[in-house]
């Protein structure tokens, strides 16, 4: 997990104001990877008490708007969101529990960039997102 002065250094870097809210949102996604709005207001509120909702979601959106956190959303499930950005990774999601975990790329150069047809679109990112049963389900199951 990253120091609050490597968070600091972070919102400086896309010329953002260091609040205390939005610290502690970096904060929280770094250290919940694929948390939803509610576990981060938690996480959040264990540092800053009377930090209202409306505050979490401003940072949440001035976060993602300014590339520091991602919001991906799988199909059926609400927004998650996530510090690992800036490249080309997927997702892959238990259909069972709704654990999701990190995807890399499968070969090369981010070769789902290239589909067979780009309709004209100049493509600089690819969501994929694998869906089955993670392995506690898979045991459970079996």
């Amino acid at each position: 997990m990253s120091t609050d002065d490597e968070l600091e250094q972070l919102l400086r870097g896309v010329t953002l104001r260091v609040t205390r809210p939005r610290l502690a949102v970096l904060r929280a996604v770094h250290a919940l990877p694929h948390a939803d709005t509610d576990s981060i207001l938690d996480a959040v509120r264990r540092d800053v008490p009377t930090v209202s909702h409306q505050a979490v979601y401003d940072s949440l959106h001035t976060l993602t708007t300014t590339g520091l956190v991602r919001r991906i959303q799988p199909s059926r499930s609400v927004a998650r969101y996530e510090s690992r950005v800036g490249d080309n990774h997927h997702h892959v999601v238990c259909r069972s529990c709704g654990a999701i975990a990190d995807v890399d790329c499968a070969t090369g150069v981010a070769p789902c960039l290239a589909p067979a047809d780009d309709h004209g679109f100049s493509i600089d990112e690819a969501e994929v997102i694998y869906w089955g049963l993670c392995p506690e389900c898979s045991a459970r199951d079996a």
